[in-house]
């Protein structure tokens, strides 16, 4: 599609990782492809606080509260705001004219998409996973387009299209997956995962005693970080692990990577268009058990495994890492398999869609 020069688009949302990284990944599409200005909205809170100025993009923040996994006497409060909010964005819009706003999920969606509508502003969301979360749910009538990584998401939405997971470029680059010497990544998101940086410092000596030449990469979150760290160092094996809060360096630790341990939001695109074997601990509390279909996605295929928290042990957890690090057949099978399922036009084909929004207004 020919690029607009004057096009303008906000994309609004974040928080954690699994909407920011998408968010950013659309902007630079945006940006390369389409010679857009793109802008993007969030709260002081999220991640976005400190990947966006990093990706080179303006960020407007918002103040907006929660209303999933909260108390009652939050979710009224965040109601209560929800007008002083919309206002807020109301007057962003005004002020900075897009010709398209982009939810991408996140507590600074909803205010943005309502007043978009409000303003006649065409609106775009994305969504990843297989049920949509709270504002995509109370929007998706109300919306001009969505771009849905699965077919059985289309329902929630009015003109809803297939797209895929919009993944970085350099992804989809990663070579084929070399199983000696063997290296697990750990990783949740941005916050991490509690059952991971509880579980795998205690599992951790007795990998590396059954493994030769295993190496670890663990990412844990900025608040259990130190915490993790000094479990792995107490029990004498920091030299073979590694420990980040935050993967800024992605495609990098996916190359590197034999399997990976993960969490099933988001990051099941990213492993499908690295082509990487993955065990898969869906996230309990996540919206509708969104976590555990899309991880029953990539089982149904042969690119990955499950272990449902309620499940995890350190027995069982090291009897199924063990398993997957000793039978590199299986795990090229599952590479071959996660590469099938992935979708490398995702963002050409997101970025088109909003290219086409704009002309139509």
């Amino acid at each position: 599609m020919a690029s607009n020069n004057n096009l303008r688009v906000l994309i609004a949302g974040g928080g954690t990782g699994g909407h920011v990284i998408p968010a950013l990944a659309i902007a630079r599409e945006l940006r390369d492809h389409h010679a857009a200005e793109v802008r993007l909205l969030g709260t002081p809170r999220g991640i976005e606080t400190k990947l966006v100025p990093e990706a080179g993009f303006p960020l407007e923040l918002m103040q907006v509260g929660q209303l999933a996994n909260v108390s009652l006497l939050t979710r009224i409060k965040t109601l209560a705001d929800l007008p002083l909010g919309i206002l807020h964005c109301m007057r962003l819009l005004r002020s900075f004219r897009p010709q398209v706003v982009v939810g991408v999920g996140g507590y600074a969606s909803g205010p943005a998409m309502i007043a978009a509508t409000l303003l006649r502003i065409p609106t775009l969301a994305y969504e990843p996973n297989a049920v949509p979360g709270m504002v995509n749910r109370v929007l998706g009538k109300r919306v001009s387009a969505a771009a849905v990584a699965f077919d059985e998401t289309r329902s929630y939405f009015r003109n809803a299209e297939v797209t895929g997971v919009p993944v970085r470029t350099e992804i989809f680059r990663i070579g084929p997956l070399i199983t000696q010497p063997p290296r697990l990544l750990i990783t949740a998101g941005s916050n991490g995962a509690k059952v991971f940086n509880d579980t795998l410092p205690v599992i951790a000596a007795d990998l590396l005693a059954t493994i030769p030449n295993l190496t670890i990469v663990h990412q844990t979150g900025e608040r259990a970080f130190a915490a993790t760290e000094t479990a792995y160092r107490n029990g004498g094996i920091a030299e073979r692990v590694t420990v980040l809060p935050f993967l800024k360096d992605m495609p990098q630790q996916l190359e590197q990577a034999t399997l990976v341990l993960a969490r099933s939001g988001s990051t099941v695109a990213e492993l499908a268009a690295a082509g990487r074997p993955a065990l898969l601990v869906p996230f309990p509390q996540a919206a509708d058990d969104h976590q555990t279909k899309n991880a029953l996605a990539m089982v149904r295929i042969g690119a990955a495994e499950m272990l449902p928290q309620a499940e995890l042990t350190p027995g069982s957890l090291r009897a199924r890492l063990i398993a997957l690090l000793t039978s590199p057949e299986h795990l090229q099978a599952m590479s071959e398999a996660a590469r099938s399922a992935a979708k490398p036009n995702a963002l050409e084909h997101i970025g088109n869609s909003i290219a086409s929004l704009a002309n139509r207004k």
